[in-house]
């Protein structure tokens, strides 16, 4: 099972601090979440300050690192199927990601150990501008690299 994966995080250097992040599988299912902690608005840069944080949706969305992290780990064990995650920036959203779901030293044995570009992949779609919103962000790239079906529930 292929899952795209997007984040928003402070800013574009080695310093970045996870603020969302999204997850959409071929079969049209969906994880969104936004940290609460690990972050502060003097750590983004003036992009992120200007476009990424007023577009957060907060409420039942903004969670703990500690409860993102195990709703994320619920939502990937939910699958039968090894997982390949893909991503447009696999040099931060993968590491993002890892710092994530990494936990107590062990790594979810369905998810692969390593990012699938996907840049590399063969696209059916061109796809739009991503509006630097994880959740629609990995909506537009799933769908510029495979069918995804669109209605299912947020995990």
């Amino acid at each position: 099972m292929r899952l795209f994966l997007d984040c928003e995080f402070t800013q574009l250097s080695s310093a970045a601090k996870l603020i969302s992040l999204a997850l959409v599988a071929e079969n049209g299912r969906e994880f969104y979440v936004e940290l609460l902690d690990g972050w502060r608005e003097d750590d983004c840069s003036d992009f992120v300050k200007k476009i990424v944080i007023p577009q957060l949706w907060g409420g039942s969305y903004s969670l703990p690192t500690a409860e993102a992290r195990m709703s994320l780990l619920r939502f990937i064990t939910s699958f039968e199927k090894e997982i390949e995650v893909a991503t447009d920036a696999p040099h931060y959203d993968w590491e993002l990601f890892c710092d994530l779901v990494y936990k107590d030293g062990s790594w979810p044995r369905i998810v692969r150990n390593f990012p699938t570009d996907a840049t590399t992949l063969l696209q059916i779609s061109e796809g739009e501008e991503l509006p630097h919103h994880a959740l629609l962000d990995a909506r537009i790239i799933a769908g510029m690299f495979s069918p995804v079906p669109r209605g299912n529930e947020l995990s």
